[in-house]
């Protein structure tokens, strides 16, 4: 007879089984026999969060940077409506978790019991699927299913409901093994036609204005689709750009990259975009951030769309040729068939796209990031750009909150491998960056970690640096503190009628002292003179520290393709700010 284990005993092997080091969690009536056999398991190592958001955004930021799936254990109730902000930002942006929850027991589901809510109710939208257990039988095959659905296919966010008596329940542990993995999404990413790898192979022969267009489908593809899309890029010679969430999947300092496109990208990727002639689109969701208004984007392009999951296909925009694979899989055929067929493609066609070439560099000209910089007030992109000099040299990993220093940080610290950048790009949440600055660190102990935040986004979740202190995390925090909520603000600018309604950060606590408070380094740097040498303070440290870089007030992030207009027409300064914006267009922000 097989051995009869508890339900909390069938949790922490199954995670055992799945190679589990680390839980991001917060105990709770509802999972205290969970917590009970912790003990027993010393090779998973519980990190205690201060909130249930935190430890989401903990295991996201640990997911995204490690490349395996986060966990995250949370009570019932409060406990799991806490978790639903991370696990939409983790399905917004395709980063696999797998959230175990307490539930009531059994015979109180449904009778509004203490801590009770309907939890899988509230998170199947949220999640790719989740589970609410109903015998200990099933417990072991669930957790195994949830990993499987978690990290195949388009990653995401999966949830496991487990009431209290099903903990305390004794079952037998059962696990299906050599089944071969079964179709998510109704396709397989291995199988893949050729005859859609010729004729993009066709396609990208025939392009004369052409450009790649990547995403953070190539990041989850793993290291090996970045090698690729870097050997693919420079067999072409083509011109390529990125989304928010694809930074790094390219070399952010190779000449081919024209910089990160969008809302605040450069002008020569947006301008590129909107007149190219072949769009290759490789692992993005073409969102409303880079499609502006769109029946305009990019007018006379033939569009190619490269993506595991077929959902996202033609969901906002039509395309031409349409190929759901494995980024890394597709890449591979299409290299090894272009290669076999055209040898000498790089020389023979220069001189197709020598036009191009030619436009893209009039289009830097531009120099479209540039910023009057000043002598008395720190500049945020200044700032940026100092962090990114003095730390360059280093494997540096950099998390951000979402606003205006999200987008200084996309278009000033340059990244030039995958892994290293995490930010909250679909759903945009502020209070993002510090836990998963916690996440990245536990993944890479020995790498110095930077969120680069904003005054009003690190206060969200500021409660972490408590973890950050006890776990002896060394992670930066880099406030660029204009004391103002800077997008809202630069939105009121520029489509409100300079209307700053409650934009106003009133009562900052002095960030010096909070990090003392929390047994951490506060530094201050108020002028551009002492920036450098408090920067390398801050690097040294073998502590966690909060750095208030107080920055212009008023300084606006530029350029800035204005709400309800196409990609090339683009503000690139405050002398561009005559244009009225229409009604149309406010809504669009």
């Amino acid at each position: 007879m097989p051995k009869l284990l508890s339900g909390a005993e069938i949790v922490f092997k199954s995670l055992e089984d799945q190679n589990v080091e680390f839980i991001f969690g917060y105990p709770g009536g509802a999972v205290l026999p969970i917590y009970d056999e912790l003990k027993n398991h010393k090779s998973i190592k519980h990190i205690l969060v201060r909130h249930e958001q935190g430890a989401g955004h903990a295991a996201e930021g640990y997911a995204r940077s490690s490349g395996k799936p986060g966990v995250l254990l949370v009570t019932s109730g409060p406990g799991a409506t806490n978790a639903v902000t991370a696990l939409t930002d983790a399905y917004m942006d395709s980063v696999p978790l797998v959230c175990i929850s307490g539930q009531v027991p059994t015979h109180l589901i449904g009778t509004d019991a203490f801590q009770e809510c309907d939890t899988t109710g509230i998170t199947r939208p949220c999640t790719k699927h989740n589970w609410l257990v109903k015998d200990v039988n099933d417990l072991g095959k669930i957790i195994h299913k949830a990993f499987e659905v978690a990290t195949t296919g388009r990653p995401g966010p999966v949830l496991v409901d487990i009431p209290k008596d099903i903990q305390f329940n004794k079952g037998v542990y059962k696990v299906e093994k050599n089944k071969s993995p079964k179709e998510l999404n109704g396709e397989k990413s291995n199988k893949i036609n050729l005859k859609d790898v010729d004729k993009f192979i066709e396609m990208i022969k025939k392009a004369s204005r052409p450009i790649f267009y990547t995403g953070g489908g190539v990041i989850n593809s793993g290291p090996q689709a970045s090698e690729l899309l870097r050997e693919l890029i420079h067999v072409t010679g083509f011109p390529i750009t990125s989304t928010l969430q694809g930074l790094g999947a390219y070399p952010g300092d190779d000449h081919q990259f024209l910089g990160m496109l969008g809302m605040h990208g450069t002008y020569e990727a947006n301008n590129a975009m909107h007149d190219c002639d072949l769009m290759i689109n490789v692992g993005a969701r073409f969102d409303d951030r880079i499609t502006g208004k769109i029946d305009q984007f990019s007018p006379k392009s033939k569009k190619v769309h490269i993506d595991i999951d077929p959902s996202s296909i033609g969901k906002n925009v039509q395309v031409d040729l349409a190929i759901i694979s494995d980024v890394s899989e597709l890449l591979k055929k299409v290299i090894t068939r272009f290669k076999e067929k055209n040898k000498n493609f790089l020389s023979s066609n220069k001189e197709k796209t020598a036009k191009w070439w030619s436009q893209i560099e009039k289009w830097r000209e531009k120099k479209s990031l540039n910023f009057v910089n000043s002598k008395q007030t720190i500049k945020p992109q200044h700032a940026v750009q100092r962090l990114y000099e003095l730390t360059k040299d280093q494997d540096t990993f950099i998390t951000t909150e979402v606003g205006q220093h999200q987008m200084w940080a996309a278009q000033h610290y340059k990244f030039n491998k995958p892994n290293r950048w995490m930010t909250s790009g679909g759903l945009g949440t502020m209070g993002y960056g510090l836990p998963a600055a916690i996440g990245v660190q536990i993944a890479h102990p020995k790498k110095l970690v930077v969120d680069i935040a904003g005054e009003a986004s690190i206060l969200m979740n500021m409660q972490e640096m408590s973890t950050a202190v006890q776990y002896k995390l060394p992670i930066k925090i880099f406030i660029l503190n204009n004391e103002y909520m800077g997008m809202v603000r630069q939105w009121q600018e520029l489509l409100h009628d300079k209307n700053y309604s409650e934009s106003y950060t009133e009562a900052l606590p002095d960030f010096v002292k909070l990090a003392e408070a929390y047994g951490a380094v506060g530094i201050r740097a108020k002028t551009p003179d002492e920036l450098d040498e408090k920067i390398k303070e801050m690097i040294n440290s073998n502590k966690p520290v909060i750095f208030d870089c107080v920055v212009d007030k008023q300084e606006n992030c530029y350029p800035m393709i204005p709400s309800g207009k196409p990609h090339n027409q683009m503000l690139l300064g405050p002398e561009d700010e005559k244009e009225d914006v229409s009604d149309e267009g406010k809504t669009l922000v």
